[in-house]
Order: C-alpha cells, then structure tokens, then sequence
C-alpha cells in the first residue's frame, strides 16, 4: 500500500466517524440551540483543517485528539453538558451532585488546544527555548478558555433564559472559575505528557 492510499484510507476513517458522530448526535438532540452551540465549533474546525490540509498539514496525532475533542462536543451537544446518562450514573454512583461531563469538555479544551499550539511553534520555530514554549503554550489555552467564558457569557445576555442548557452551570457558583482549571489542568497535562511523542511525529513530518 502506498502513503498516499495509506493518507486517504486515513482521512476517510477519520472523516467517517466525525460525520457519523455528528449525525448521530443532530438527530432528536435533547436542546436543538445547545447543539448548534456545541456541535458548531467541531463543524467550524473541520472547515479550518479542510482549508489547510495542503498548506499546513497536522501530525496524525494532532489529527486523533482533535477528532476525539469534536466527539466529546458532539456528545454533550447531544444530550447538554448537564444531561449525559454515562456521567448520570458515575455521579449516582459517586454520589455527586452534579453531572461532570462539563468537566471532561473543558479538560479537552486545554488538552488539544495545546498540543496544537505547541505544533505551530515548533514548526514555525518560533520560540526556541523549552521552557518559555511551556509558559506560552499553557497561558494561550488559558486565554483561551477565559474567551470561551465570555462567549458563555455574552449568549446567556442574548439568548436569556435559554441558555441555561448551554451553560450547564448546575447551580454551582464557582462553575467559570472551576471550567478554566480544568482547561488549564488539560493545558499542563498535554505538555508535559505528550511532548516527547509528539516530537517523534514531528521528526517523521519533517521527511521528505
């Protein structure tokens, strides 16, 4: 089998379960606005990998985490982040108070987020020593999860009551400040621990 069927058989697994996900997940949504909300940005990457797919292509492990963060999107758009039945019973189980699935999306929005701003620095070679990469890296996904905050933020202004599914706050008052630990614990744990097989497909990139 040559690279390039290899690549295509690749691309189409890849393609196939993002969409079959995403079917899946738009039909009889609980919330329809909340899945438009969640699922959109998984829609909206795809679109931006599409578009740089030959100018910039991702190492196969970015593309994985990637499509595995779109599933976590897709499943709490599905149900809301509030409602997700595995998580249901893990709390009746645990006996905790709310559904954590929140959680798990917001650990991958620091999780893949720096394991794709640690590819474009490497690559562009833009910061050289290790340890400012580190600082840069996890303080962009924290910036980052501060901005989704305020989008959170600014559609519960607009949408008003509705929103509440969105937001999948739960009761808890300290849910914003609780989402951005949990991105900046995902940020941190990237780094640290995918760095050196992440460097080993950046080497095998790097071959003609």
């Amino acid at each position: 089998m040559t690279q390039l069927n290899l690549l295509t058989n690749k691309s189409f697994l890849w393609l196939s379960i993002f969409f079959g996900v995403l079917i899946w997940s738009g039909i009889e949504p609980k919330d329809r606005l909340t899945w438009v909300l969640e699922a959109g940005p998984a829609m909206i990457g795809l679109l931006v990998m599409a578009k740089t797919r030959i100018s910039f292509p991702l190492t196969p492990l970015l593309y994985v985490w990637i499509l595995l963060h779109c599933i976590v999107l897709m499943v709490g758009a599905k149900y809301t982040y509030a409602e997700v039945p595995l998580f249901n019973s893990i709390s009746e189980a645990f006996g905790w108070e709310r559904n954590n699935y929140d959680k798990v999306g917001h650990f991958m929005q620091g999780f893949v987020p720096a394991l794709l701003a640690r590819e474009i620095l490497l690559r562009k070679k833009l910061v050289n020593l290790n340890g400012w990469r580190n600082f840069i890296i996890i303080s962009i996904c924290l910036a980052f999860s501060a901005f989704y905050e305020l989008i959170e933020w600014w559609a519960a202004e607009i949408i008003g009551q509705d929103a509440d599914a969105f937001l999948g706050t739960q009761g808890y008052a300290w849910d914003t400040q609780s989402d951005m630990a949990w991105a900046l614990f995902g940020a941190i744990c990237s780094v640290f621990i995918l760095a050196n097989i992440h460097d080993k497909y950046l080497q095998v990139l790097k071959k003609p």
